[in-house]
């Protein structure tokens, strides 16, 4: 009778201690899978991930242009050079404003004089394509388009490969918050009242199964106490 009491009241501890401990093991991975693998990636090699570059600068700061191109194969020797255009909105045509064939970099648009930085690769073998551009105008609204020209040295001949990506900048006076970051906060939120609720149920629960529990102990104690 005794082991089948404390049985009882170990099995009444464990199930609490599961409700108690599950959602929040539940929470942990939910996190973690959200921050793996929610990031936009469109390919991926290796170490190198073509990530989308972003497509809202705010005006008087600085924005960084992103323009990623990952080789299939990290140990084929390669060379590239990268050309930036620009095309404001309402036009029809692209401006060649920037130049890169490393080390040397080159401003070719007057608009861009002294505002265009290098921020990608500092090598010829070049994944990274980025410039950074310097106190953001209004007028720096409109299309970018990145162009990246690669040689790869193979053993029996050489293969040129181009590739293009162009990236919608929008200049805004005052930064707005990101989607992600926005239903990120959200789910925290809602998350957190959620556990609070589901916290607030296990306890009662938990502490009407041990009342229980107990006073069954008591009775069964007593009617012992009387047949002695």
């Amino acid at each position: 009778m005794f082991l089948f009491l404390n049985l009882s009241n170990y099995c009444a501890h464990v199930s609490c201690f599961l409700l108690l401990y599950l959602p929040l093991l539940s929470l942990h991975l939910f996190i973690l899978f959200f921050f793996l693998f929610f990031p936009t990636v469109s390919q991926c090699h290796g170490a190198c991930a073509e990530v989308d570059s972003k497509t809202e600068a705010v005006a008087g700061e600085g924005f960084l242009l992103g323009c990623i191109s990952c080789k299939r194969r990290e140990e084929v020797a390669a060379r590239a050079t990268v050309d930036w255009h620009f095309k404001p909105l309402g036009e029809e045509k692209f401006r060649h404003i920037f130049h890169y064939n490393h080390p040397s970099a080159e401003i070719l648009h007057e608009d861009f004089s002294n505002r265009l930085e290098w921020h990608g690769t500092q090598n010829s073998d070049i994944q990274i394509g980025a410039i950074y551009i310097h106190n953001v105008t209004f007028n720096d609204t409109g299309t970018y388009q990145c162009i990246l020209q690669r040689t790869l040295f193979l053993e029996l001949a050489d293969e040129h490969v181009t590739v293009e990506k162009e990236v919608e900048l929008s200049v805004v006076a005052v930064a707005n918050r990101e989607l992600t970051a926005v239903i990120s906060e959200i789910m925290m939120y809602v998350l957190i009242v959620v556990l609070q609720l589901w916290l607030i149920v296990v306890l009662v629960y938990c502490y009407k199964k041990i009342s229980a529990e107990h006073e069954a102990r008591e009775a069964r104690k007593a009617l012992k106490d009387q047949a002695a």
